[in-house]
This record gives C-alpha cells, structure tokens and sequence, in this order.
C-alpha cells in the first residue's frame, strides 16, 4: 500500500492528505517542478550526494592535457566542472583510476597509479573545492565545510597484477574500491564480457576478496559474470557494491544485475549504484547498439581487421541513426525497481559521466543530479528514502566495511598469498628469471 493509502485509513489525517493532493494537483507545473528543485537541494545539503563512478581522470589522460592547461574552474566541453558539480551539488565523488584492459601484463598498474596522480593533483589545484576521503566521516566533515570529497576507484583488478602487495599499495595511495574486472577475464576472475576462464573467481581471487575486506577496501562488482557476483556474496565478509550498474529487469545487458543477485545484495548490507548508460538501462537503446555491434563483431571475424570491423559499425550507425535516447524518468524506474527487490537501503547512484558518449535526456553533466533527486519526489519518495538513495546508503556501507576491517586486522595478518601457488601456475624460478647464486 502507498504512503497515501496508509494515511486515508487514518480518518484524522485524511482531511490534511486530501488538502495537500488537491494543493500539488492545482499548482501550475513549472511551479511544482520548482518547489521540488527546492526540496532535492535542501535534501542534497543535508545529505552529501555521492557519485559512484565519474571517469573525468580518464578523460583528461586520453586529451594529454592537464588542469594548467585546461582548467576546470571554468565551464569545459567535458560532462565535469567545477561550475556544474557545484551546480549539481555533488557531495563526494569515486573518481574513475581506469586503464584498458587490454593492458594487462603491460603496464596497467602503472597507468592505476598514474590516473590516482591526476586526482591527487586535481585535488592540489583546487583545494577550496575539492578534499581527498579515505572514510565515510571525511566525506561527512568534507561535506560540511563545503567541499567535494574525494575517493579513488580502480576501475579493473588486473591492475593489482597479481600482487596482493600492490593491492595494499593502491589502498595507501587512496583507493576505497577495486572492481574486479572490466571487459575481459582476468588471470583470477571472470568478467560479464568476456569468455569465463575460472567459473567465478579463481583460488587467488578468493583471497583478493578477503584481503580487500581486510584493508577496508570495497569490493564493487560492476562489470564482473554473474558466477563471480556469486562467489564474491559467498565468502565476502563485509558489503559489497555495485559503482555503476542498472538492473537486468530492464535491459538484458550483462553489466547489469540480475534480481536475485540484486535481493542477495541487500540480505548482505551492499548498494547497488544505478548508472545512466543510455545501453544499460534502456531497451530499445541496448537492441540498437546491439545489431551495430553484431555487424563489427561479424566483420571482425571474416577478416581480423580490427579498422574494418570499427568502420563497419560506423557506417551501420549512420544509416539506422540517432540511436533511442531514454530519459532521466528511466534512470528513476531503475532506482524503483532496485528499491522493490533489494530493499530502499540497498540503492545509490554511479553516474559514469565522462565515461559514456550519450546520456539520459535530463541527465546530460553532473549539474543535473538535483533534478533526478525531484524526480524520486515527484514519484511520491519521502524525504528519508531519498537521503538514503543520495548518500547514506553507501556512508553505511563504508562504515560496515570500515568496521569488519578493525576486526579482520585484529584477526589476521595480511595475506602473502601468491596466485603462483594458489592456481597452480609454473614454479615461480622459471617466472622470475634464474636463480642468483
């Protein structure tokens, strides 16, 4: 039953419910869609919005440029600002550490910690906007003051390379996430876009999981298969999220979630971070980009020849074009959905701003997040719903992960696993080199 329901089964409020509803429904639209901007932002200064994944680090490598040389403070051709985020009143953001996954096993730990030097000198630029957060308190005091708290999220696990050393290397640096994979399997977990090598997660990705949850690191599983999804729910000892994914109810895309995956996320404390991806989270989108992408894959198969099958896709593009756009109501619907399955203190929001190449009508920039926020109230959310889905969702889950680490840390010492003995690989002599004498 609605809100609404429960209060016209109390005849002393009935009256007050009724005044109210004929009140919004007389008011002219563009003043009630203003008094809802009103309420998001009041709501958004309460609370920190926090975004799960926003790829601007990225963005600024592949340009080869940087903050002296384009300077963010000023409005940019890029979906982030300073201007915008202000706009949008962003409380704290995971910047994207990304690298190919192409790199792996060629220096793509090198590019992780060259993306988490863009963020650190971001912050160095700006520090009247922006704060580096290692835990959910920062965020909170960042807040507060007025500024932008920042996080790192290393966008692929095969930047680790193997190393569990250099996972912990990657937390000292600023890291609170890894997702274990991006588009292809790595050498310990499968990913939602490549050919399954491990069934999940292999012996060593186990131990990833659980020396992740000893650091306090988030384990995010945007972009892995469904069987790693299940073995991390297995042996996590600590929440789990998803940074920027939607639900599969929607859209058949394997980077989204399924909904019994999505309702064992919430029986174990997690947050899904709903993504505006045009192809995640909109079928007709997802269909369209599907055909284009099946005439590029058939090309590439004929032929081997990686230009050809981009030009293929290209060309099918320009004769079936534009491609369906959905709207910010659609992103809504995803955050609804996950709400009714997983449960309201299970959802957030990973934009993917400057990481995508289209967006949601209403959702073009990070200025636009308070008109998402009117929405979920336009909908009919209470106040307390929507705080949770904007920013304490994820402040809980940060603090569980925070505390389970306090314990594993008492419990355990950091691990010193090698995936050379864990998954059986060649002895480690004829991996290192020859033995000194």
């Amino acid at each position: 039953m609605t809100v609404f329901g429960r209060l016209m089964r109390t005849p002393r409020l009935a009256a007050t419910a009724v005044t109210a509803v004929i009140a919004v429904t007389a008011a002219p639209a563009g003043a009630q869609t203003d008094s809802l901007l009103v309420r998001a932002k009041a709501l958004m200064r309460e609370v920190p919005l926090i975004d799960g994944h926003n790829d601007l680090p990225w963005e600024m490598r592949t340009r080869w440029l940087s903050f002296d040389s384009v300077d963010i403070a000023q409005p940019t051709d890029m979906m982030t600002d300073i201007p915008r985020l202000r706009q949008g009143m962003v409380g704290a953001q995971f910047w994207s550490t990304y690298a190919p996954a192409e790199l792996e096993h060629r220096g793509a730990a090198r590019i992780g910690m060259e993306q988490g030097d863009v963020v650190r000198r971001m912050v160095e630029r700006y520090p009247d906007v922006f704060e580096m957060a290692g835990t959910a308190d920062d965020i909170v005091r960042i807040h507060r003051a007025g500024k932008i708290g920042s996080l790192l999220g290393l966008e692929g696990g095969f930047m680790i390379e193997n190393s569990l050393g250099l996972l912990r290397a990657f937390y000292r640096d600023g890291v609170r996430y890894m997702t274990l994979t991006h588009g292809l399997t790595t050498d310990w977990a499968d990913a939602a876009t490549d050919a399954p090598r491990h069934g999940g997660l292999s012996r060593f990705g186990e131990e990833v999981v659980r020396e992740m949850n000893r650091l306090g690191m988030l384990v995010d599983l945007s972009h892995v298969s469904d069987s790693t999804m299940w073995d991390v729910l297995r042996i996590a000892e600590a929440p789990v999220i998803y940074s920027h994914s939607s639900s599969r109810h929607f859209a058949p895309h394997p980077r989204n979630v399924p909904d019994d995956v999505a309702k064992a996320v919430g029986d174990k404390g997690g947050v899904i971070m709903v993504t505006f991806v045009p192809d995640f989270i909109y079928l007709p989108t997802y269909e369209f980009t599907e055909r284009r992408d099946s005439v590029a894959r058939a090309v590439l198969a004929a032929s081997g020849d990686s230009a050809a099958a981009r030009d293929a896709a290209r060309a099918w593009h320009q004769e079936h074009g534009p491609m369906p756009q959905p709207s910010l109501g659609v992103v809504a619907d995803h955050i609804e959905h996950l709400r009714d399955v997983a449960g309201v203190d299970h959802v957030g929001l990973g934009s993917d701003f400057d990481g995508i190449s289209s967006t949601p009508r209403g959702l073009e920039d990070v200025s636009t997040f308070p008109a998402l926020v009117a929405e979920l109230l336009r909908r009919g959310w209470g106040d307390g719903d929507v705080k949770r889905v904007i920013g304490l969702n994820v402040l809980r889950v940060m603090r569980e992960a925070e505390r389970a680490a306090a314990r594993l840390q008492r419990e355990r010492p950091a691990s010193a696993a090698q995936i050379e003995i864990l998954d059986g690989w060649a002895a480690k002599p004829a991996l290192y080199g020859p033995q000194r004498r």
